[in-house]
């Protein structure tokens, strides 16, 4: 196609090239110029002072493929965070459809609009007293026993990739992070009365939030019905009369230290009346 665009055949009507063409915002002269050393040796020179992520950027709109087979950059570290960006998200895909997604049909079944999951490794054991349960406050969380999905959520740029495919599925909501999990109870403390408090070992593991809630601005609104006043036969009508009153002044309020500031009123000497004949 830049062939045609730019070679000797501009006179079949497909182009006619006339100084600079701007093929895509965002691919500029610099890496445009990576691109086309790519058609003409088939690698993807990357020299120092290109971004690793716009050239990959260019590579997808272009359909180019990326791969270290057909880039060559100085900057490894660049070059493996995009490669491992590609591994993250085929992984988590297989993982969404074979860990996440079942979990949240089955709140979906439930009626639920929104789910949290807890990811444990395969060898955590959660054993609750009945009892006495951990507090978990308002959510339930829904546990998924898989260590290599705890294992790619160690790091945060896979959990910025997950949110990101996540997000692309249409999921609203989504949090992904790491919180502490109560598995087992430790020791119980016996409190004065005959109270009893069971202590939790708690573990750091991942976990994802996510909705898929439409109206989720309606849902936590509670609308009141107004009722009448019995007492007030006619709403409108009172509120008639207290439009024809005119206002009372207001009452001027009076600071404690005016009060204290002002100077105190002389007291006013006593006329006698006058006498009346």
């Amino acid at each position: 196609m830049l062939g045609r665009m730019f070679g000797p055949a501009w006179h079949h009507n497909f182009t006619r090239p006339k100084g600079e063409y701007e093929i895509v915002e965002g691919i500029g002269a610099n890496i445009f110029r990576v691109v086309l050393d790519y058609y003409r040796g088939g690698t993807l020179q990357c020299p120092d002072g290109v971004s690793v992520s716009e050239l990959r950027e260019a590579c997808d709109y272009l359909c180019i493929n990326f791969d270290y087979s057909t880039v060559r950059c100085r900057d490894l570290s660049a070059l493996l965070h995009e490669l491992s960006n590609d591994g993250a998200r085929r992984q988590f895909e297989d993982f969404l459809e074979e860990l996440v997604v079942p979990v949240m049909v089955a709140s979906a079944q439930e009626g639920e609009r929104e789910c949290h999951m807890v990811v444990l490794t395969d060898d955590d054991l959660v054993d609750w007293d009945h009892d006495h349960p951990p507090p978990l406050g308002e959510e339930c969380s829904q546990i998924v026993y898989s260590t290599k999905l705890y294992r790619f959520f160690k790091y945060i740029e896979n959990r910025d990739v997950a949110k990101a495919l996540l997000k692309e599925r249409g999921l609203k909501n989504i949090r992904i992070g790491i919180e502490g999990y109560p598995t087992c109870k430790e020791k119980v403390k016996r409190r004065p009365g005959g109270k009893s408090e069971v202590i939790y070992n708690y573990v750091q593991r991942p976990f994802i939030q996510l909705s898929w809630e439409k109206e989720e601005g309606k849902s936590r609104h509670v609308d009141f019905q107004c009722v009448r006043s019995k007492s007030v036969p006619n709403l409108m009508a009172s509120v008639g009369e207290g439009l024809s009153r005119p206002p009372a002044p207001p009452t001027p309020q009076v600071d404690e230290l005016d009060r204290l500031l002002s100077p105190e009123p002389r007291p006013q000497p006593l006329v006698p009346p006058p006498d009346h004949c």
